[in-house]
């Protein structure tokens, strides 16, 4: 009999979550407008520390809109971190700008401070003043924000934090995506926190926001008939997914508290094998550890190696995944410029997604630590 899949990063819904989807139902509150998408983007703002937010379709409509509001338009420049998911960098594709991308740092696995300023300074020589900085929170893990905000500050370029993954997660008690001048969420089925699909766009400027929210819904003008001035995107949140949002959120804390449990649980496991590491913690961070990744050096472990760890869990249907590919290596951005030594590449090769859910459970635990004990046995 195939026992049930193990997921890296399931939804984890409650009864609270079903009872405002029900209350969206009854008052009929089912189109991208409504109390409840009012209310979730207020508790958003209280959460991140930032005083407005406009909830949308996805993470990446939010990056998208974000740029837009930065002004960020054909030909320009806007340095990326390459070690991401595409949905970061697809957007400013979408807006003719070139993605500069920048490699990550050991600490963090996140934009390297030094690498940055190489890339500013590559493109002033050039005569060209990158438009906006896009860092990443991955897998949960803030990044370097007090120095890449000072990098950011010495040449005046605004920066929109990519927040996707780290909800609940802090530098000295700030909350990520309350340092950049924007910053975008995604509340995808995977997250820590789920609307099954969507995002949102954070910030302190109000215009910046209330631009956004009318850019999201079609940039209808003022007007008793259609009319449109601008270009505008269908990108706006149902008010029957904020209400699962606006249950979601109420339970963030004990949703990190788990997730950190998770990792402590595989911190444990590991401690008695060579050639495997995971991330450790900066003394000013606090991660969500939305997953839980380990690092394998085949060198160590006896030619165990994250591929073959990842095919034993799949073998006893258990989901692993490897850590992202670095964007500077997708053949679609193969051709953007691209600054750094290269460590996000032997991240990507040694790297590996473990199993991660708030919702696992001890039985959950006892079939992923077996299968990583046989595969280490053979």
């Amino acid at each position: 009999m195939t026992l049930p899949k193990i997921w890296l990063s399931s939804p984890h819904i409650g009864a609270a979550e079903e009872r405002l989807v029900h209350d969206a139902f009854v008052t009929n509150w089912i189109a991208p407008l409504g109390p409840h998408v009012d209310a979730f983007e207020a508790e958003l703002a209280d959460v991140t520390g930032t005083a407005h937010a406009v909830a949308l379709s996805s993470g990446t409509a939010a990056i998208h809109l974000g740029l837009i509001e930065l002004d960020v338009r054909s030909g320009d420049w806007v340095i990326c971190q390459s070690f991401t998911f595409a949905g970061t960098v697809n957007p400013v594709a979408y807006l003719g700008a070139t993605p500069i991308m920048v490699d990550s740092e050991p600490t963090t696995w996140n934009m390297d401070p030094v690498a940055l300023r190489a890339a500013i300074e590559a493109g002033l020589a050039r005569g060209i003043a990158p438009k906006a900085i896009m860092p990443v929170h991955l897998y949960g893990m803030p990044a370097r924000m007090p120095e890449l905000m000072a990098v950011a500050a010495e040449y005046r370029i605004p920066v929109l934090e990519d927040a996707a993954e780290s909800l609940g997660s802090s530098i000295d008690g700030q909350p990520c995506g309350s340092f950049g001048s924007l910053a975008a969420l995604s509340f995808n089925g995977n997250k820590i926190i789920t609307t099954s699909g969507g995002g949102a766009l954070i910030s302190n400027r109000r215009e910046w926001i209330d631009d956004a929210r009318f850019l999201a819904a079609q940039a209808r003008d003022a007007a008793p008939h259609y009319q449109h001035s601008r270009i505008g995107y269908n990108y706006r949140l149902s008010n029957v997914l904020a209400a699962i949002g606006r249950g979601q959120l109420a339970v963030l804390r004990d949703r990190v508290a788990a997730r950190r449990a998770n990792y402590d649980r595989y911190n444990r496991f590991f401690a008695s094998y060579d050639g495997v590491s995971l991330l450790e913690e900066p003394t000013a961070n606090f991660s969500n550890r939305w997953l839980t990744t380990i690092l394998v050096d085949p060198s160590r472990t006896g030619g165990v190696t994250r591929e073959s760890i990842r095919l034993a869990l799949t073998a006893a249907n258990i989901e692993a995944r490897p850590l992202w590919k670095p964007m500077h290596m997708q053949p679609v951005f193969a051709d953007c410029p691209y600054f750094g030594d290269r460590l996000s590449e032997s991240l990507f090769d040694q790297g590996l997604c473990l199993p991660s859910g708030s919702n696992l459970t001890d039985a959950d635990f006892d079939r992923v630590f077996t299968a990583l004990s046989q595969h280490f046995a053979q």
